[in-house]
């Protein structure tokens, strides 16, 4: 059994570990809540322009444009959102997990050198070059500073690729934040535009809360269930197909869909920082948490092996007493 000085010493170095989880647990907690109000602030505008383009392409208009024309995939490109830092959880593992299976099963179909990886992030730059894959370039800073510019000049390099047949597909790996105590990796077509699948995109989110915990996880999901009994999906609503164009249809394209191309790409920006400080906040949580079950522990342990030292002074004192 450890002696009371080891146990103390222990307690000790525990403590001064829950002091550290505790105050990266409240730090997180500000980013998230900095998180939330970027996308709360940026969700009107980006729904309703999702919507309108999107409706406007489902309709029966013509021409229609490349960027949502399937056509044969030759070369596929990957754009990954992970984080710069640690201590998150399973956030970037989650990430690097999807993004190496999809590397490794398009590099099947198409070969290795057909496959490029956009990494947005430190930690899926550093795994995608360790892996050997085709990186193209590093965003990293993109995470710490969420920048509108960058978003558009990463949009028109992929859409000018697309254009010219240089890359076929585009798709976006990160994850979408639902709430802080539910954050959903996905895997998004970027290009071409998937219009039949994204219409019916979830947009639920509740950006309220930010405390990640089993109670509030159990109120989404029965939240969740009472939307979908009464048809409340408060999302846009549907927009009449019966299109006047003006000035005319290619303007229109040529306007909406570069809008949309970095609308997309700042929303998953947006998405992977909210839910790294969510994750963050979860475990760092979940560490403290363990950190007081750990101290209950010692200190029981500590008192029972005062009680036991005490009394076996006492019996040593008590049996010599005896003797004499």
């Amino acid at each position: 059994m450890a002696s009371l000085k080891e146990i103390k010493n222990r307690i000790s170095s525990v403590n001064s570990t829950r002091k550290i989880t505790s105050a990266m647990k409240m730090v997180a907690s500000s980013k998230l809540h900095h998180a939330q109000v970027a996308i709360q602030n940026m969700l009107p505008y980006e729904n309703l322009l999702e919507h309108i383009l999107k409706s406007f392409l489902a309709a029966d208009v013509e021409p229609k444009t490349i960027f949502d024309q399937e056509r044969p995939v030759k070369r596929v490109a990957l754009v990954v959102f992970s984080s710069n830092s640690s201590l998150c959880g399973g956030f970037n593992a989650n990430v690097i997990k999807m993004m190496t299976k999809g590397v490794e099963s398009l590099a099947s179909e198409l070969g290795k050198d057909n496959v490029e990886v956009y990494p947005i992030g430190r930690k899926v730059a550093e795994k995608a070059r360790k892996l050997g894959y085709k990186v193209m370039c590093d965003l990293s800073d993109l995470i710490d500073h969420p920048n509108v510019q960058q978003c558009i000049d990463l949009a028109m390099e992929l859409g000018e690729r697309f254009a010219d047949g240089e890359i076929d597909r585009v798709e976006l790996i990160y994850h979408h934040f639902k709430s802080a105590g539910s954050q959903i990796l996905t895997q998004r077509t970027f290009l071409p535009i998937d219009v039949e699948t994204e219409l019916q995109r979830d947009h639920e989110r509740d950006l309220s809360l930010n405390i990640a915990t089993q109670k509030a996880q159990e109120y989404l999901r029965k939240k969740g269930r009472r939307q979908r009994q009464t048809g409340e999906d408060g999302g846009v609503p549907p927009l009449n197909d019966n299109f006047i164009v003006e000035p005319d249809l290619y303007t229109v394209l040529s306007q909406l869909i570069p809008k949309f191309a970095h609308l997309m790409l700042y929303t998953a920006v947006l998405d992977s920082v909210a839910s790294e400080h969510a994750a963050r906040m979860v475990a760092m949580q979940t560490a403290t948490d363990n950190a007081d079950e750990l101290l209950r522990e010692l200190n029981l342990q500590y008192n029972k092996s005062r009680q036991q030292a005490i009394t076996s002074e006492l019996l040593d004192i008590v049996g010599g007493s005896v003797n004499n």
